[in-house]
């Protein structure tokens, strides 16, 4: 199994990298170059869409999954490449919101069928109705996809979430039950990590390539897929899933909360997020996206580690610290207006 994986996760990577290479090279034959505009946080023409080598290579790392659990192997990968296809288009020519959340709801909801809910909700200790516990998943699943899209603003960000966040749960699972090892979702996860890897080769600041929604949405996906079945299979938590992606929550849901709030269209693309407000404030991507990977390895690591060691405090410990990182996020302005300096830049 290992060498398999081993080998899966090179290719993933090799994959990834020439599928956004090529991307790259026919961006604008491809409809794909992002123009600047008061939304977005470039200045330059740039080309887009590149998450097509990360949807490339993290299908190729499934191999294994499909193979050996064709039951769920299979649906989960159908279901992503028809959300990387409805990304794809979306980066073309933007999709009407309703008809992309309806589609994002119905894709979810087909991939999370394949698990088996009873041991969900016994994980979760939730002993709902089978059918609440699907919509109530589904809806999570699509609110993080949505979530996880708003996050993907500057250069390397969203990419360095993934990888951090696969790369901490993978070592979490090991850690605490290193059987998990020994299943090829353990190893699809690495895939996509890997994959993610090939395309930050050419994200990370300065950006020569955007992800854009066919991969930010198949991350956000494959993210709550691999979060829900991991706590299904008892390998995770929820508290530690929480722990480890609550960076992108604070942000997300403290900027969504202030626009609300505000009576503006939430759906609507902008450049308020706090990773974006601190991006101009220090004239950089850069510190911004390692300011993340710090975060996330130094801190939400370490405590989701805690979270398996003292099982009955992973709640508490969860929430303190999504409270945490939104207080942060508030600070550092998430959500609030833009001021004359900023609407400027």
């Amino acid at each position: 199994m290992a060498e398999i994986g081993v080998s899966l996760i090179l290719v993933a990577a090799l994959v990834s990298f020439a599928m956004a290479f090529f991307v790259m090279k026919r961006a604008t034959r491809l409809g794909l170059l992002a123009h600047p505009n008061e939304r977005s946080s470039h200045k330059v023409p740039t080309p887009s869409g590149g998450g097509a080598g990360i949807v490339a290579g993290g299908t190729v790392a499934s191999l294994l999954l499909v193979l050996l659990i064709p039951g769920i192997g299979v649906p989960v990968v159908f279901a992503g490449l028809l959300m990387a296809i409805l990304g794809y288009w979306d980066d073309r020519k933007p999709i009407p919101p309703q008809w992309r959340l309806g589609a994002q709801v119905l894709l979810t909801g087909s991939m999370l069928a394949v698990l088996p809910m009873d041991g969900l909700a016994t994980a979760l200790g939730l002993f709902l109705p089978e059918w609440a516990l699907m919509v109530g998943t589904t809806l999570i699943g699509v609110l993080f996809i949505n979530l996880f899209n708003f996050m993907d603003g500057i250069d390397g960000l969203a990419g360095s979430e993934a990888v951090t966040v696969l790369l901490g749960m993978t070592l979490l699972a090991w850690a605490g039950h290193p059987d998990a090892a020994l299943h090829p979702l353990f190893w699809w996860m690495l895939g996509v990590a890997a994959a993610t890897v090939g395309f930050l080769f050419l994200n990370w600041p300065p950006a020569r390539l955007f992800m854009g929604d066919v991969g930010s949405t198949w991350l956000g996906l494959m993210l709550g897929f691999f979060a829900f079945a991991s706590i299904s299979g008892g390998w995770l938590s929820a508290p530690q899933w929480l722990i480890m992606t609550a960076l992108f929550w604070a942000d997300s849901l403290v900027t969504l909360i202030r626009r609300l709030l505000r009576g503006e269209a939430v759906w609507q693309a902008h450049r308020r997020h706090a990773y974006q407000k601190l991006a101009r404030r220090w004239n950089s991507h850069r510190r911004v996206t390692l300011l993340a990977i710090a975060i996330n390895v130094l801190v939400l690591l370490p405590l989701g580690y805690v979270a398996a060691v003292l099982p009955d405090l992973g709640w508490a410990l969860a929430v303190l610290v999504l409270l945490a990182l939104s207080a942060l996020c508030a600070w550092a302005g998430a959500g609030a207006p833009l001021d004359p300096e900023e609407q400027a830049a």
